[in-house]
């Protein structure tokens, strides 16, 4: 069976985060960092080169594809900020968040002044307790 291709990785988030060159774009990385730290009660943890997830859990499909991935996490992509989120999105209340784009479990924000804070914090909240 195949195994996940991005991995954790042992790389420093902080020397990521500090290390992007748009000013707004990393102040918006560590407020995200912050919140995620906060709602998982986990340090951060670099998932390949991009990827800061927070939290771990195993999941398993019905076809029997099975890994391990974390329970929240975020990169700070060229167009917007991507927002891991493990559960299905159409399945949450995203009502009053702000400016914003999405995928099936990902959301898509250019900068976080964009969005009502406390909203994202809602569904970040609320999609880590699902996997529960």
């Amino acid at each position: 069976m195949s195994q996940n291709k991005t991995q954790p990785t042992s790389l420093p988030v902080k020397l990521f985060l500090d290390d992007i060159p748009d000013d707004q774009k990393r102040a918006d990385s560590w407020k995200l960092y912050n919140l995620m730290e906060r709602l998982t009660n986990t340090k951060g943890c670099m998932w390949g080169t991009s990827i800061v997830g927070f939290g771990e859990y195993h999941y398993k499909y019905k076809t029997g594809r099975e890994g391990d991935w974390f329970v929240c996490g975020f990169s700070p992509r060229k167009n917007a900020l991507s927002i891991y989120l493990m559960c299905d999105l159409s399945q949450l209340s995203l009502e009053g968040l702000g400016k914003h784009k999405k995928g099936k479990g990902c959301l898509y924000i250019k900068k976080l002044e964009d969005i009502d804070f406390q909203v994202l914090e809602r569904i970040v909240k609320t999609s880590i307790e699902r996997l529960k």
